[in-house]
């Protein structure tokens, strides 16, 4: 059984509110889910093709960790999931 790579990428997020003490409190946990590319466009139908996450083909910070390796698509036609997280 192969193991799995998933991409969760974490940002930090810049506070509008003047009683915070620090820009780095909030912080958002990025993850890819399923492929949305519609795959019998050329025909002019709808299909997804099944992709359940996004699976990097590369390390990250490298051209390849764009590319599923699932589905052979970017990065770009997976659901983007943001979840945000309050750091104690």
């Amino acid at each position: 059984m192969a193991r799995k790579k998933v991409v969760v990428r974490t940002e930090g997020l810049q506070s509008d509110d003047p009683n915070r003490k620090s820009s780095n409190d909030v912080r958002i946990h990025v993850r890819y889910g399923e492929c949305l590319r519609n795959i019998a466009l050329e025909v002019g139908g709808y299909a997804l093709d099944g992709c359940r996450e996004f699976i990097s083909s590369a390390a990250e910070g490298t051209d390849g960790a764009l590319i599923c390796a699932a589905c052979d698509c970017h990065r770009s036609f997976h659901l983007r999931i943001v979840e945000p997280d309050q750091a104690v």
